[in-house]
């Protein structure tokens, strides 16, 4: 309040004492304008600068819970070298409603990839809610089926918590906000011989890639991966009572994994025209060599490009290259960075 106060004092010290301020002429009306107009300005700035003080202090508030929260990946687990980014549709935020996770456990290589309904802030607590139950559940359920349930209550306690902390006297009000909640969930496993299990809640289907493609009617060099009928979305109805794990075949050496939230495949151009992602991959899958870095940046430097900046939604890319030996299991449950992920390994960017 110093300064402030200092620029109001010399305001009405000019128009008290001094005589200029008391004549009528032009130039001394021009005077008084011009001394008002110096006053006026220097109240704005130093107001201008207090509010970028305390959004430089949000931003620093933000990108600590975004650390916690959403952390950066390890650039290697269990043989699999890993790449991943995201941005916020809310250009407020440091992260959005899109969540991922990659974990080593002694059942394997499990990730999850989700996408809470809306994005930005408001997201935050139903991200937390999932990723806090999965990080926990990875590690006691031997069946991918008990990890999907236990992200399943977890979300229900959320969305109880939120309905009593906004209605507390009526509970869950079908018009509150946090009725229509939900978020679609892909769980992956990958076993130490490669195989592939996954149950899909609403999730767009990943993708696997491969540096070459086998013989003509085999298999392709960009392939949708079938994950079976999806589920629905967490939060929306409850999950049937028997869960069928899809068996998605296996995950060979040097192939990758292309998972990712509706935010890509929904961007659109001016024209109305939606991102055609596979043909990115189809170029991504040609590079030299096939590393999840380079299908990153090809594959958001296309988007950006066609969505003329950023889309409207928020989005997520989550990419595995499996840097196993043929017929040799990578050690279980070992999660840690001492390895060296590629020749250039890149970190978890958060754009």
């Amino acid at each position: 309040m110093g300064l402030p106060a200092v620029w109001g004092a010399a305001a009405i010290t000019y128009k008290l004492a001094c005589p200029l301020a008391q004549q009528n002429g032009l130039g001394a009306r021009i005077a008084s304008c011009a001394v008002f107009f110096a006053v006026g300005t220097g109240l704005m700035l130093h107001v201008r600068r207090g509010l970028l003080r305390e959004l430089r202090q949000v931003r620093k508030v933000a990108g600590a819970a975004q650390g916690a929260l959403l952390r950066p990946l390890p650039p290697r687990v269990d043989g699999l070298n890993i790449a991943a980014a995201q941005f916020s549709a809310d250009r407020g935020a440091s992260v959005g409603g899109d969540l991922y996770e990659v974990i080593g456990t002694e059942h394997g290589v499990r990730i999850v990839m989700g996408d809470v309904r809306g994005h930005g802030l408001a997201a935050l607590g139903t991200v937390a809610a999932v990723l806090g139950s999965f990080r926990e559940a990875v590690h006691d359920e031997a069946e991918l089926a008990g990890v999907l349930r236990r992200l399943e209550r977890a979300m229900a306690r959320h969305l109880r918590e939120r309905a009593k902390a906004e209605h507390p006297s009526s509970g869950l009000d079908p018009d509150n906000p946090v009725a229509e909640e939900f978020v679609t969930v892909l769980l992956l496993e990958i076993g130490p011989d490669g195989e592939m299990r996954a149950l899909n809640c609403g999730h767009p289907r990943p993708y696997l890639l491969r540096h070459h493609a086998e013989p003509v009617g085999v298999r392709g060099q960009v392939e949708h991966l079938a994950v079976g009928d999806p589920l629905p979305p967490l939060g929306l109805f409850p999950l049937p009572a028997e869960l069928p794990v899809v068996r998605c075949g296996p995950f060979l050496p040097g192939e990758a994994l292309f998972l990712h939230t509706d935010g890509v495949e929904d961007a659109r151009d001016g024209a109305g025209r939606f991102f055609p992602l596979g043909a990115a991959l189809a170029e991504a899958s040609r590079s030299q060599p096939l590393s999840p870095q380079s299908v990153l940046r090809t594959v958001f430097t296309q988007l950006l490009r066609h969505a003329g900046g950023f889309p409207t939604d928020d989005v997520a890319v989550l990419v595995l290259r499996n840097d196993r030996q043929q017929g040799v299991g990578a050690p279980l449950g070992a999660r840690g960075t001492a390895r060296q992920a590629t020749m250039d390994p890149q970190p978890t960017n958060h754009l």
